[in-house]
Formats: C-alpha cells, structure tokens, sequence
C-alpha cells in the first residue's frame, strides 16, 4: 500500500514523511482544492524529504478548461518542477464539452518528459469517469490517475474504481481519493482493491492544531 499525504505547507510535508507518507502531493490553496505551489515551497520541500514530491499544476480555481495563455503558464510552472527535481507533476485538463482535453493533455504529458504525470480529480467531473481512464490509457507520460470515482467519497465511488482500476490494466495506476483517513485506508483498500492512496489526513492530521 502506498500512502501520499496532499499538503500546502514544508511543515506539513516533513510531518507526513514523518508519519509514513511514501508520497507527497505538493499544493498551494487547498481550500480551492489545490493549486500550484510557489516555487520557494517546490524548493524547500523537495529538498528538505527524502520522499518523491509531485507538484501540483493548476494556475487557478474553478473549473478545468484552460486558455492557451493557461497552458503556457502550466508548461512554464513545469519548468520550476523540473528545476527543483521533483518526482513528478499533477494536472487534468477538459474541454468545454466536459469531455478530457486530449489535445492539451498530451502536450503536457510530452512537455512533462520525463517527469510521470498523474491526471487529477478532473475526471470525476466526467459523466463516466471510468470511460475517461480508457482515453487516458492511450496518453504516454500519464502514469496515474486520482480520483473518487466520481463520487464525493472514495466509499460512494467504490464501484466506479473498481471499474477504472479494470479498464486501467498495467497501463496506469489508480490512486484513490475522497476522505481516505488513516483509519479508514485499509477498509478501502479491500473494498476497491487499489494498491495507491491519497488525502489530506492519509497519516494522521498534520495540521498544527493537532499536535
């Protein structure tokens, strides 16, 4: 099983390799469900762990269809990534038919190279996500996909990832999200049969009032 904790902060980030995380998910503006990181914080935390960072590319909140001037600044914040040497990069990209961007996608994924590229929790607004994995499958450079299954939680979109883990093959790796705690992991992970896991709280709370 591997555990990546989603954090905003190097406080957090150092906790989370602290507690277990295999993994970060490096974001700035949770709240907003996660955008790009400064890149004083890619720095700073890729050089503080000794676990893989991927950094989140996300230029705004809102919805997940970009400008060309958008997809010039993704290509120019995975620069920064690659010049802090983190492990990988985060995006997902639709068009305005809410169908995935495969155009845009495969430039980044290229763009990306050789950093892996996870496609993120857009393709839970698809109308069937699992649909969305098979186009995916089909991108070279996207290694994972993050999802709920569709659903606000990974145990509504238990059903759903199971079907994307079917339709992902060796190809991709699911990594499963929505309220997945450090209680509750091993629970999910009998229910989907996913091997990968994500959350803000996947090893405990890392936020400072916890502590």
């Amino acid at each position: 099983m591997i555990k990546e904790a989603c954090v905003e902060t190097l406080e957090e980030a150092v906790l989370a390799e602290k507690y277990g995380a295999e993994r970060i998910e490096l974001c700035a503006d949770l709240h907003l469900n996660g955008l790009t990181p400064s890149f004083e914080l890619m720095l700073k935390t890729s050089s503080a762990l000794k676990i893989p960072v991927m950094v989140m590319i996300r230029p705004r909140g809102g919805d997940f269809v970009y400008s060309e001037d958008e997809i010039r600044l993704m290509k120019a914040d995975i620069d920064l990534a690659k010049k802090v040497r983190a492990a990988g990069v985060v995006f997902g990209l639709l068009t305005p038919e809410n169908q995935i961007d495969i155009k845009n996608t495969k430039l980044l994924a290229e763009y990306a190279q050789p950093l892996p590229a996870t496609f993120h929790k857009a393709i839970d607004v698809l109308d069937n996500p699992a649909e969305g994995v098979k186009i995916l499958t089909e991108i070279p450079g996207i290694t994972r996909i993050l999802t709920s299954g569709g659903k606000a939680t990974a145990l509504e979109g238990q059903e759903t990832i199971r079907k994307m883990i079917e339709f992902s093959g060796e190809k991709i790796t699911i990594l499963v999200a929505g309220k997945v705690l450090d209680s509750n992991v091993e629970e999910i992970q009998k229910l989907t049969g996913a091997n990968e896991f994500h959350g803000k709280k996947i090893v405990g709370n890392l936020t400072p009032s916890a502590r």
